[in-house]
C-alpha cells in the first residue's frame, strides 16, 4: 500500500521513513557521547525545525548554549539533564524548556537508550561551549558539579 507524500511512516523504534539518521555532530568539535540525530520538519513555512536526538545507554549530548531557546520532549528511556541552574531527572513526555543563554546537556541512564524531540527556530545561532571559567562557575553549583562529573567521567 502506499502511503501519502505528508506521511512519513515509523519504520521501527524511532526511525522514519524518508528521514536521514546522522551523526550528532562532527567528531572532535566538542564532547559528546553516543548520540544520533534525525531532522524530522525543516519547512521555511513552518519557521521551525524539529529534531529527534537519540543517545545510547550511558550516551550524552554537548554542554552548551544558544541565543535561541529550545522545547524538548522526552520520548523514550530515562535520564538526567542540566538546564540553566538545575539538574532533573527526566522521562517519557517530560517536556523541558531550554532558555536563552541557559547551559544545557542531556544524558542517558546507563540501563537504556534515551531519545527526545527538540524544537528549535529554523534560523539560529551556533552553539557556546563553555570556557574553563564558565565552568569553574558552573561547579560552584554542588548538584551540577555532582552532574557534570558524572558525565565527563563517562
Amino acid at each position: 500500500m502506499e502511503h501519502s507524500s505528508h506521511l512519513r511512516p515509523r519504520q521501527q523504534d524511532c526511525r522514519w521513513d524518508a528521514v536521514e539518521h546522522l551523526p550528532y555532530k562532527e567528531e572532535g568539535s566538542s564532547l559528546f557521547k553516543a548520540i544520533s540525530r534525525q531532522v524530522l520538519f525543516d519547512e521555511p513555512e513552518l519557521a521551525c525545525q524539529l529534531r529527534y536526538f537519540e543517545m545510547d545507554a550511558g550516551g550524552y549530548s554537548t554542554l552548551e548554549r544558544h541565543e535561541h531557546m529550545h522545547a524538548v520532549m522526552i520520548l523514550r528511556g530515562h535520564g538526567v539533564c542540566l538546564v540553566a541552574e538545575e539538574v532533573c531527572a527526566v522521562k517519557p513526555l517530560d517536556l523541558i524548556t531550554i532558555p536563552a543563554w541557559a547551559w544545557h546537556q542531556f544524558r542517558a541512564n546507563a540501563g537504556e537508550p534515551m531519545g527526545f524531540m527538540c524544537m528549535v527556530n529554523q534560523t539560529r545561532d551556533r552553539p557556546q561551549l563553555p570556557s574553563e571559567s564558565d565552568l569553574a562557575g558552573l561547579r560552584a553549583n554542588p548538584a551540577i558539579a555532582a552532574f557534570l562529573q558524572t558525565t565527563e567521567a563517562g
